[in-house]
């Protein structure tokens, strides 16, 4: 497997060798299973909780798509740039209970997979071969789950992937005209209104974005401003307010479908400069960490058929709405209004 990167789009590429998830071998008994863990090496990473014996754990992809050895290699190819697949890929499992989800958990436990998350970003900004540091959580077979365990996954790469070089110029061009960050000025208009807004707590807000992409995306962002997730997190010794709205949005959305992409936008690493230049003089100011959560509840989408330009069969508003109105969690009574009241 390797790294391909288009000249025109600019954005990496990565080309596999034919393999398959089929071709992974296949255990009879899930090695995240709490007394199954024999097969694994040791975790990364452990983080207690009291809810659960075993806690949270992290372990290298037993299928992944960097490989963290060495360098990157990166060579040309008459016009073309190549490069190994060099970064890192963790699985985050998430509870030692295979029935297990976020929507049932304690919050408290949620607040341990949130700093989880960000002691694993954390650590690995340390290592200057990477440039960009997420975690995602693709759940249901359309959307690509791999692994039945619950888990989250963490991938570093010695790129920036191009959505979140869109995210930079903009936020960077943004601040040049205006000196304020685009995503406050997003969150502030969009509580004003209030047309978009899911759910909103006296530290974060959760909305269908303006230009939502599929139905029922859901954006959850900080309505203080900070661009790096992890040192955020870090800094705050509680994150149960972060992980109860998080547990909410998921809760309205798996009425609608059990399928989602879950993202982390996160800073850069920018500690590693190289390949960035002026992105760095105000990324503090001009950028805002935030989750995208984007649901599956079409199996087609005429997105697809006019290439690049994405089809959402239903408005944000309405998306919005049809969301408040889904209890946050089973048995807990209908909220049709918001019930913080900012200032």
């Amino acid at each position: 497997m390797d790294l391909r990167k288009d000249p025109i789009t600019r954005s990496w590429v990565l080309i596999g060798n034919g393999e398959t998830d089929a071709d992974a071998a296949v255990s009879p008994s899930c090695p995240y299973c709490l007394g199954s863990e024999a097969s694994l090496t040791q975790p990364i990473l452990s983080v207690p909780t009291d809810s659960q014996p075993g806690g949270i754990r992290v372990y290298p992809h037993p299928m992944p798509l960097y490989r963290i050895e060495g360098e990157a290699d990166r060579c040309a190819e008459g016009i073309y740039d190549r490069m190994r697949n060099l970064g890192a890929h963790e699985v985050i499992v998430e509870s030692p209970d295979h029935e297990y989800t976020l929507t049932s958990a304690p919050q408290a436990q949620i607040a341990a997979l949130l700093r989880c998350w960000a002691l694993r970003i954390s650590d690995l900004k340390n290592d200057l071969r990477f440039r960009y540091i997420t975690v995602f959580r693709n759940r249901g077979d359309l959307a690509g789950q791999q692994l039945r365990h619950p888990h989250s996954e963490l991938t570093a790469t010695t790129f920036i992937p191009r959505r979140i070089v869109y995210e930079l110029r903009a936020s960077q061009e943004y601040f040049a005209m205006k000196e304020r960050c685009v995503f406050c000025d997003i969150e502030q208009q969009e509580e004003q209104q209030g047309l978009r807004v899911v759910d909103l707590t006296p530290r974060y807000i959760a909305v269908c974005p303006f230009a939502s992409r599929v139905p029922f995306e859901v954006w959850i962002l900080p309505r203080y401003h900070h661009s790096s997730f992890e040192t955020d997190i870090l800094r705050h010794p509680d994150q149960t307010e972060l992980a109860g709205i998080l547990q909410r949005s998921l809760a309205r959305l798996e009425q609608l479908t059990k399928d989602y992409h879950l993202v982390l936008h996160t800073s850069p690493n920018t500690r590693a400069r190289t390949e960035l230049g002026s992105y760095w003089t105000t990324i503090d100011e001009d950028y805002h960490w935030h989750i995208e959560i984007l649901p599956i509840t079409e199996r087609r989408s005429k997105s697809y058929s006019i290439k690049e330009v994405y089809y959402c069969s239903l408005t944000p508003e309405e998306s919005a709405a049809k969301l408040r109105d889904i209890p946050a969690l089973i048995g807990s009574r209908r909220q049709t209004k918001l019930q913080f009241q900012p200032g």
